[in-house]
C-alpha cells in the first residue's frame, strides 16, 4: 500500500520548520512519500524546503484558493492508494502511520481514517479540530469525542480504541485515493472549514467507513492559520455548515431542520452582540447572506440518487444537551 503524505502549505515556513522533521523521522515506512503542496505563498518556502529537506516532494499551486481547492488540484498529481492529509502545524508520533495502515488493510471497507488528535500545547489534553473522532448533531453542529463546543477532554485512554465516527479532522485526514476520485474531492466553494465534513457525509451515503483509530496519535497547534477570534473563522463556519447541511439532509426533513438551525444562528448573532463581539456578529449576518444568495446552485448540487441515511446523528440537540442538561463530555451524552 502506497502512502503519500500530503502538507499544505501558504507562508507557513517556520511551521515547516518546525514540524517536518517529525514528520520525516517518523513515516520512514515502505512505501511512504512525502509531499508539500504550496499554495502560491510568497515567503519562500517551497525554496526553503528544498535547502533544508531535499527529500519532500514539492507540487506547486498557482494560487491560494483555500484548503479544498488546495488539495483538490495537488492530488491529481500524487500516484498513492492513500491520501493523509496533514496540515502543517502538525506533530507526529512514532509508529504514527503503523495502526492506520493495518486498519486500511484489514478493512477494505475502512474509506476515511483520523488518529487520535492531542493538543501541542498542553499536551495531557485533546485537540479541538478532531480530537477523539467527529459527530454532528441533527442541527448540522459538529463535536468530537473529547471536545464539545469549548470543553475539552483531558487524555486518559478513554478513547483509545478503534471505532466509526461521522466525520474525521481535516487536521490529519487519512483517505484512499478511489473514494476521494469518485467523491470529486472537497467541493471548492468551502475554500476552508467544514469541508471535511462534508466529504464524510457523501462518503456515508455511499456507505463507505470512517473510522477514528485511537493507537495513532498526533499533535495540534490550533488556529496557526486562522485561530477561533477572527471572525473569517466565524464566517466560514457558519456559511458552510448551512451547505453541508442543504447539501445532504434528506428532502423530508430538510426545510423543517433548516428554519431550526437559523434560528440557533440568529440566537447565537444576538449572543455575539452582548458580547460586544460585532465582527463576529457582522459574520454571522454575512454567512446568511451568502448562503441565500447562492441556494439555488447549492440546491442544484443536492445528490438525489444518493440514498440518506435515518440516523446520521447521535444526539437531536447538542446545543440541548451541552447547555441545558449540563452534559460537556461524550461519553455521558
Amino acid at each position: 500500500m502506497r502512502i503519500a503524505i500530503v502538507i499544505l502549505n501558504w507562508n507557513g515556513k517556520e511551521l515547516l520548520h518546525q514540524f517536518l522533521p517529525s514528520i520525516i523521522e517518523h513515516s520512514q515506512i515502505k512505501d511512504c512519500d512525502i509531499y508539500v503542496a504550496d499554495n502560491a505563498s510568497t515567503d519562500n518556502s517551497t525554496d526553503f524546503i528544498r535547502l533544508k529537506f531535499p527529500t519532500i516532494k514539492i507540487i506547486q499551486n498557482q494560487s491560494n484558493d483555500g484548503y479544498a481547492k488546495g488539495y483538490n488540484d495537488a492530488l491529481q498529481h500524487i500516484d498513492a492508494d492513500v491520501y493523509a492529509l496533514v496540515n502543517s502545524d502538525i506533530e507526529v508520533t512514532e509508529n504514527w502511520l503503523v495502526p492506520i495502515i493495518s486498519e486500511f488493510e484489514l478493512n477494505p471497507t475502512t474509506s476515511i481514517i483520523q488518529p487520535k488528535i492531542k493538543d501541542f500545547n498542553n499536551r495531557a489534553f485533546f485537540e479541538y479540530a478532531g480530537a477523539g473522532g467527529g459527530y454532528i448533531d441533527k442541527y448540522g453542529f459538529p463535536y468530537c469525542r473529547g471536545r464539545i463546543f469549548n470543553t475539552i477532554e483531558k487524555d486518559t485512554q478513554q478513547y483509545d480504541d478503534t471505532r466509526s465516527i461521522f466525520w474525521a479532522s481535516g487536521a490529519c485526514f487519512f483517505i484512499r485515493k478511489e473514494v476521494f476520485d469518485k467523491l470529486n474531492g472537497f467541493d471548492e466553494s468551502y475554500f476552508a472549514h467544514q469541508e471535511e465534513i462534508d466529504l464524510c457525509w457523501r462518503a456515508s451515503q455511499l456507505n463507505y467507513e470512517i473510522k477514528y483509530v485511537g493507537t495513532s496519535t498526533v499533535y495540534h497547534v490550533g488556529g496557526a492559520t486562522l485561530n477561533e477570534s477572527n471572525p473569517k473563522k466565524t464566517y466560514l463556519n457558519f456559511r458552510n455548515s448551512l451547505r453541508t447541511m442543504v447539501k445532504n439532509l434528506p428532502s423530508s426533513s430538510l426545510l423543517t431542520t433548516l428554519l431550526t438551525r437559523l434560528t440557533f444562528d440568529g440566537i447565537a448573532a444576538i449572543r455575539f452582540l452582548f458580547q460586544l463581539k460585532f465582527l463576529h456578529f457582522w459574520a454571522i449576518m454575512k454567512s446568511h447572506v451568502n448562503f441565500y444568495w447562492n441556494l439555488r446552485t447549492i440546491l442544484k448540487n443536492r445528490k438525489k440518487h444518493l440514498q440518506k441515511k435515518k440516523n446520521y446523528y447521535e444526539v437531536k440537540s447538542i446545543i440541548w444537551q451541552y447547555y441545558i442538561k449540563k452534559k460537556k463530555k461524550f461519553n455521558v451524552l
